[in-house]
């Protein structure tokens, strides 16, 4: 007789079942997501540097003398 919880009535065949909960596994794949994400950006950001994308470099030449006639 199988009376799991003692109320007088057989409950029948007693099977035990075992659960496994691996929490151990993937363990640090945020952080590599995220330095691996740094990396790609710094790299574009480079590349973008380099080809001027950030933008242009403005030169501004200035005359050494105005001349400057009054009537």
């Amino acid at each position: 007789m199988a009376d799991i919880n003692r109320d007088g009535v057989d409950d029948g065949r007693v099977v035990e079942r075992t659960t496994v909960v691996n929490a151990d596994g993937g363990r640090g794949s945020g952080g590599l997501i995220a330095v691996v994400l740094l990396l790609a950006i710094l790299v574009v950001g480079f590349i973008l540097y380099q080809n001027g994308t950030f933008g242009s470099k403005t030169e501004i030449t200035v005359p050494d003398e105005i001349n400057v006639n009054v009537n």
